[in-house]
Order: structure tokens, then sequence, then C-alpha cells
């Protein structure tokens, strides 16, 4: 396949697609469509773990999977973005801790009964 015919490509956006993501969208594609897809990637890109990736999946499909027949173009959906910081709150904070009993520089030791001051 040359470069006249990239946009021949089941997947438009095929050669800026990352590995994950990629990984996504092959699942919706039959066998012909990835024998395209491997054709390409073996004269241009030469990427080993793409190469596996779609070796794997034409393996699958010869195996008895199934393509998901969801949109191959579609995008991943997106996991919520993750919250930054703490997850303490007051609420689930701990007792605050007491000075220890030799006292603090704020707060002097209290001398034993039995020694002189």
């Amino acid at each position: 396949m040359s470069e006249a015919n990239r946009s021949d490509l089941p997947l438009p956006d095929y050669d800026g697609l990352p590995l994950g993501e990629l990984q996504h969208r092959i699942r919706a594609l039959d066998a012909t469509e990835l024998r395209t897809l491997l054709a390409y990637e073996q004269d241009h890109g030469q990427r080993t773990a793409v190469v596996e990736l779609l070796t794997a999946r034409l393996e699958q499909l010869a195996s008895g999977a199934e393509p998901t027949g969801a949109d191959p173009a579609a995008p991943r959906p997106q996991a919520p973005p993750r919250r930054a910081g703490s997850p303490v709150s007051p609420a689930t904070s701990t007792e605050p801790i007491h000075p220890p009993p030799h006292g603090t520089p704020e707060q002097h030791g209290k001398p034993k009964g039995n020694r002189a001051v």
C-alpha cells in the first residue's frame, strides 16, 4: 500500500493513534480491514507492538471472536478525571496527637515528685 492509499485505511487517523486507542478501535474491524492495516503497518511503520497487536486480533477473529460492531472511528470513552489532592476531610481525619509526657518547647514537662527542683 502506498502513501496515496492512506485515505483507504479503515481507521482514518490510524497513523496518529496511540497503542491503547488503537487496541480499542480495532475490535470493531473485520479480518479484511485488519489485514489492510497490517499490510500498511508492515510497509510503513514497522512498529513491533502494533504488528503484534494486529496479528493477535486476527488470531482472535480466526478463533471465533466477532467484531464489536461499534464505530471504529469513535474515540474510546474517557474515564472521569481523577481528583487531585488528599481524600482526607475533617470528617475522616484522625484525632489530634497529644504532646509527649516529657513536654514540648511550648509546654515544659513537670518534675517528678521525688526530685528536688
